[in-house]
């Protein structure tokens, strides 16, 4: 296949990419090989052992982190060069046609195909680094079915409303995009009722919290918090690994608050309502609608781009396509590699997003009366979960979406601070 400039470009972007990622892994793991000791501020509740682990841990994952980039860009690179998408394409044409149903079913399959090599390195990460450190209970069993079933989903949803945006861009030819936009913001909709009552229940088992002091503490602080819940899960997360976490998801009636059953295990009640109250905490506050409306500018303007794009034969040629290539080469396309551009957006993205976990911690704070539980559920949830402590300050600023533990400590104890300060 010729090697053409929009090829060339797409290559060079990804280098590049990958560069500044290895680059600020480099630079976490340096920071983090740096203290070989606990550091001052962490002595107080972890241990010198489970510091070491962190660290290793942390530098585990910064190494395989790269590795898979490096891996990641050998592949789409062979695939470009070697001009896999158009000629699985025109294969397809050939055998299926170039309906509506077979653009869409192509679709699927190829990403499906572009997933393949991630198995192993997914399996590495899985059943060496999370099994040496203790995180992962999943079997290989569990791991496969995991996969079925998001293979089944996928094309059980993906495929029909790949061939609605088709229809659309074959129907509507200028005003399509903005079909596109509206189909899929009503199918994001819709997937924020179903997600807590279908497909969450696919993977894991959801049973309500039981009745007892726990439950009347929790239940409690979602009502002094204004967040009107009818029950809260348990989720059986330790079938599959020993991390905790805790959110709440859906709208209305099909709004559930979620506790890892691990989360459960690992804190007290009253560090649970800290944590509680911290999710609580984004949903008074807006947070979520605000990511929401968020998520459907940003799939507006990648709407209103792909419009610009359908129009150009440049780039369907680029890649080696013909100039009259179907919507679902454009959707594809589109997927694959606007992420090279967002890359050098998710910077901005969780400037944003951290400034959203101040703003919920401190709503916790306020809601239970201090910062003390919710500190020391950080600092338990910390240890357990073998978190950086030191990460370097330019990593933690490009990738992080939560503020580093010191930085949410240092803002709760000033704000417990003021507080008293403005008490007396």
């Amino acid at each position: 296949m010729t090697l053409t400039a929009v090829i060339l470009f797409v290559i060079a972007l990804m280098a590049v990419n990958g560069l500044v990622d290895a680059f600020l892994n480099f630079l976490n793991a340096r920071s983090a090989a740096a203290h070989r000791f606990v550091p001052e501020p962490f002595k107080d509740f972890i241990s010198q052992k489970d510091y070491s682990e962190s660290v290793a841990y942390t530098l585990a994952k910064l190494r395989l982190d790269t590795f898979s980039r490096a891996y990641g860009f050998v592949v789409m690179s062979a695939v470009l060069v070697f001009g896999f998408l158009p000629y699985s394409y025109n294969l397809s044409c050939s055998v299926l046609g170039g309906g509506v149903w077979a653009q869409a079913l192509w679709l699927v399959v190829v990403m499906i195909v572009l997933s393949l090599p991630d198995l192993p390195v997914e399996l590495y990460s899985q059943f060496v680094i999370e099994k040496k450190f203790g995180f992962n209970k999943s079997t290989l069993s569990l791991w496969v079915a995991d996969k079925l079933k998001g293979l089944v989903l996928m094309v059980v949803l993906a495929v029909p409303l790949t061939a609605v945006l088709v229809w659309f861009f074959g129907r509507f030819p200028q005003t399509w995009w903005l079909w596109g936009f509206a189909v899929l913001s009503a199918f994001q909709i819709i997937m924020l009722f179903l997600y807590p009552r279908l497909i969450i229940p696919l993977f894991n088992k959801l049973t309500p919290l039981e009745d007892g002091e726990l439950k009347d503490r929790l239940m409690n602080v979602a009502k002094r918090g204004g967040f009107a819940a009818s029950a809260i899960f348990v989720m059986d997360g330790s079938r599959r690994s020993s991390h905790s976490n805790a959110f709440f998801t859906g709208f209305g009636k099909f709004r559930r608050i979620v506790l890892f059953d691990t989360l459960i295990e690992q804190l007290a009640p009253d560090e649970l309502e800290a944590v509680l109250a911290h999710e609580i905490g984004h949903y008074k506050l807006g947070h979520i609608i605000r990511m929401i409306i968020v998520s459907f500018a940003e799939t507006f303007v990648g709407f209103a781009l792909m419009g610009y794009l359908a129009r150009s034969a440049w780039f369907y040629e680029g890649f080696g396509f013909g100039a009259d290539a179907g919507g679902a080469v454009l959707l594809l396309l589109f997927g694959l590699f606007a992420g090279l551009f967002t890359f050098w957006l998710t910077p901005l993205a969780n400037l944003f997003s951290r400034r959203h976990e101040y703003q919920a911690d401190d709503f916790s704070r306020r809601l239970c009366g201090g910062a003390s539980s919710l500190l020391s559920a950080l600092r338990k949830l910390q240890r357990e979960n073998r978190g950086n402590l030191t990460p370097h300050p330019l990593y933690s600023a490009f990738y992080y979406s939560h503020p580093t533990f010191l930085e949410r400590q240092k803002a709760l104890l000033e704000a417990d601070k003021r507080n008293n300060s403005q008490t007396v």
